[in-house]
């Protein structure tokens, strides 16, 4: 399968993890939901590795990567992103992730000494855009606030960084597998470790209501995971992290067909979605 179709469809998946989590998140909490993902993803990944792979290359220096990786995605990300879903709601919350792409060469500018071309100031001026179209109150909602914004922005920011810290470890050693893994089990290891010593270890219990979304939803981003590793692995970035980021489409999408009750979709919401998107491929096209 070519790296390109992993790619959308590790955005579809993605996509479908926010509607469940959005779902769920209706009698239970985002702390739950996380939990859940990571747990499920690392069993999942560790059970296939002690199959089929030889740990000795856990000493490989590609580790120290996924590691690094693991503290800010999903770890914070996710947690961010649930964050923003119960505060915004998908419709929202979705495209405002898709900045990850500016963040991304934000960070190659200022560390890596990078020129950005007129494409990149293009996509800056179509990406801002979208954020003011998608951020703007609509009539009838529930009150959210301004500052609510800065969850999606701010999973957005640490996803950009860990992917930098994803393609370069996987340039070391090029297993999808492996990386998954040890960025999964380092985000459920100092999850539960901070859950543990702030005495909230009991939010990770799920309501029976929640179980049957939380638990889909953790299968599928799971699944997300490996492919957007896969992904990553076998096409150049310049080429995946825009697929990667196309999810806002689906979000809005998936929202319309299936939270009508819950959220309101409307004109600017779509509209931003579209110019998200279109940002996003001026700039890593560039």
């Amino acid at each position: 399968m070519k790296p390109e179709v992993i790619a959308i469809t590790s955005a579809l998946g993605w996509a479908v993890d926010a509607i469940l989590v959005r779902l769920g998140a209706r009698t239970s909490n985002v702390v739950a939901a996380a939990f859940l993902s990571y747990s499920v993803s690392a069993l999942c990944l560790w059970s296939y590795l002690f199959s089929y792979f030889s740990f000795q290359l856990l000493w490989s220096p590609a580790t120290v990567y996924f590691l690094l990786s693991g503290c800010f995605q999903p770890l914070l990300a996710r947690i961010l992103y649930y964050m923003g879903l119960t505060r915004l709601g998908v419709s929202r919350a979705g495209p405002l992730l898709g900045t990850s792409p500016l963040f991304a060469v934000f960070i190659a500018v200022v560390f890596l000494g990078e020129q950005p071309t007129l494409f990149v100031y293009i996509g800056t001026v179509l990406t801002v855009a979208s954020v003011w179209l998608i951020s703007s109150r609509r009539s009838g909602e529930s009150e959210w606030r301004v500052f609510d914004l800065i969850f999606p922005l701010g999973a957005a920011f640490f996803a950009a960084v860990s992917q930098n810290l994803r393609r370069q470890g996987l340039l070391l050693f090029p297993d999808p597998f492996l990386g998954a893994a040890i960025s999964t089990s380092t985000s459920l290891a100092i999850f539960s470790i901070y859950l543990i010593m702030t005495g909230r270890s009991g939010l990770i219990k799920t309501h029976k209501k929640s179980l049957p979304f939380f638990g889909s939803a953790a299968l599928v981003s799971a699944t997300a995971q490996l492919l957007t590793f896969v992904a990553l692995s076998r096409g150049e970035v310049s080429a995946i992290v825009p697929l990667l980021n196309t999810n806002p489409l689906f979000t809005v999408l998936l929202s319309t067909l299936f939270l009508r009750d819950v959220e309101v979709i409307t004109l600017k919401v779509v509209l931003g979605a579209a110019l998200m998107v279109a940002g996003v491929i001026i700039i890593t096209s560039r």
